[in-house]
Parts: structure tokens; sequence; C-alpha cells
């Protein structure tokens, strides 16, 4: 299997590269158990992060950073959208998105108590890696549903186009690779 070399807040890692489809292939960057990279980032992406006062991010693979995030800034709480509506959610506000790695229409969901946390805030939002932005658009529509102030978007890294936008704080970028 081929391997993309990458070094992210001091830490080396070997990505796998994995096809998506016939044309787009992408290094994998799981942060899902890797405590030393998730540590390392998360200090190192608060310290160029504009002063919010909560994090978001959606359920999976963001969870970890932005727990890390959060203790790192003395917060109390952060939220996660969820991708389906649980029995135990109150009015959910609910987006839709089709993000790189899943190539399917998926749900993110907001409780109205994780709404109401976000309400005149200034909001954060955080992932492992941004790609194609799509994810992101769909938790800042959930975040001004919720009429939460998106202030800063931030992830551990920028893949393919995404590394030239201005609008978002990432440590390091991770190329793609069409055929």
């Amino acid at each position: 299997m081929k391997k993309y070399s990458i070094e992210v807040a001091g830490v080396k890692r070997e990505l796998p590269i994995i096809r998506i489809n016939d044309k787009l292939s992408i290094a994998s960057f799981v942060i899902i158990g890797d405590t030393e990279i998730i540590c390392a980032c998360a200090k190192e992406i608060v310290k160029i992060m504009p002063d919010v006062d909560i994090l978001i991010t959606a359920e999976a693979k963001g969870i970890s950073l932005t727990f890390e995030m959060s203790r790192l800034l003395n917060m109390k709480k952060y939220i996660v959208a969820r991708k389906s509506i649980k029995p135990y959610m109150e009015s959910p506000i609910i987006d839709e998105v089709v993000s790189i790695t899943t190539q399917k229409k998926q749900v993110l969901v907001l409780d109205k108590k994780d709404a109401l946390e976000l309400k005149g805030k200034r909001v954060a939002i955080i992932d492992d890696v941004i790609s194609t932005g799509e994810s992101l658009l769909a938790i800042e529509r959930l975040v001004k549903a919720a009429g939460g102030i998106v202030t800063a978007k931030a992830a551990i890294l920028a893949e393919g186009k995404a590394s030239k936008r201005n609008d978002i704080i990432f440590l390091e970028s991770l190329p793609i690779f069409e055929e």
C-alpha cells in the first residue's frame, strides 16, 4: 500500500493512500485513538485560534480533538452535532451534508438543549480534516439556526483546495491524489 508521510505539531505519521473512487485517492488521516497527535494538535490550534465561548464538532472523528481543545481552554462544555436523531432529542435542528469520505447524504442534528447553549455565543467549528468544506457549511448552518456566531473554523489538516482558503485555521496541508 502506498503511503504519504506527514509531520504535524511535531508528530510524524505515515498515512495510507486510500482510493475514494476511480479518479480520486486521499491520504487517510484518522485521529481516533491517537492520543499523541490529538494532544499535540489541540495545543497548537488553541494557540492560533481567536477567543470563542464554545466549540462544536460533528460526530465522530472530531470529538476527541474538540474535547482536548475545550479542556485546554478551560471550557465546561462542547457541542457535538450528531449524525442521527436520538430519542432524547427535543425539537432537533437538522441539516444535511455529503462529505468526501462518506460520499452519501448524512444528517447532522443539534438537540434543542445544545442549540440553546450556542445562542448568542462566539462559536468555533472544529474538525480533523477540512476538504470540500461541506461538513463545515452544514455545521455553520446549524450554529446560525441556533443563534450562534461562527467566529472560527479550525482543523488539523486542510486537504486539497481547502489549503488555499483564508477563512479556516489549520496546521498543515494534505494533498489529494487525482488520476
